[in-house]
């Protein structure tokens, strides 16, 4: 005789799945760190990390999506190589680029509160995406970068930081997020 699981078993195994989504988006967004195209300073490298942050929030949803950023983010402080260059640790989030890894994390948050009061359809996540990516990983990660450049070497104009660190990735970032958009598209309704 085959028993049938309890409704806390049931609640136990999802828990599991939801933990093994968070940790398999944490390791793409690590992934996406390291493949790069770099560039010389002061400019911010190309990386598909910005996909992955993508994908994590479509296809896992808001909630999710957020550990699956909080985790990325909390590994990379505390020093594991998952930021761009093989690189980890306090000194990178605090460093020129460490705003725009930050604002993953307001993103997420943004997107997660924009889904849940709007819904998750195809334009509610393409916009919520949108406006997290310019809003707070463009407008925070700006700003921060402004004030580490500034104390390392000297003033620099907004519209230099805006020609370093985001008018070269609009273009990139809208294509990523259209691939995000459609592998969302074809897997959520495989995952639970």
């Amino acid at each position: 005789m085959t028993s049938t699981p309890s409704k806390s078993a049931a609640a136990s195994r999802l828990r599991t799945l939801d933990l093994t989504y968070v940790a398999l988006f944490t390791v793409l967004m690590a992934v996406g760190a390291w493949i790069s195209i770099p560039v010389p300073a002061p400019l911010v490298e190309f990386t598909m990390q910005s996909f992955a942050i993508f994908a994590a929030l479509t296809v896992l949803g808001g909630r999710r999506g957020t550990y699956a950023v909080a985790a990325y983010l909390l590994l990379g402080a505390v020093g594991a190589p998952v930021f761009a260059g093989f690189h980890g640790g306090l000194g990178v989030l605090l460093g020129t680029t460490g705003g725009y890894i930050v604002g993953f994390f307001a993103q997420a948050l943004l997107y997660w509160a924009m889904t849940a009061k709007l819904g998750d359809s195809l334009p509610v996540k393409a916009l919520a995406c949108a406006a997290g990516q310019f809003v707070c990983c463009y407008g925070i990660g700006t700003v921060w970068f402004i004030t580490a450049y500034t104390q390392a070497n000297g003033p620099i104009s907004v519209l230099t930081a805006l020609g370093y660190c985001v008018f070269p990735f609009i273009v990139p970032d809208l294509l990523k997020l259209a691939l995000a958009l459609a592998i969302s598209r074809r897997v959520s309704g495989y995952l639970k």
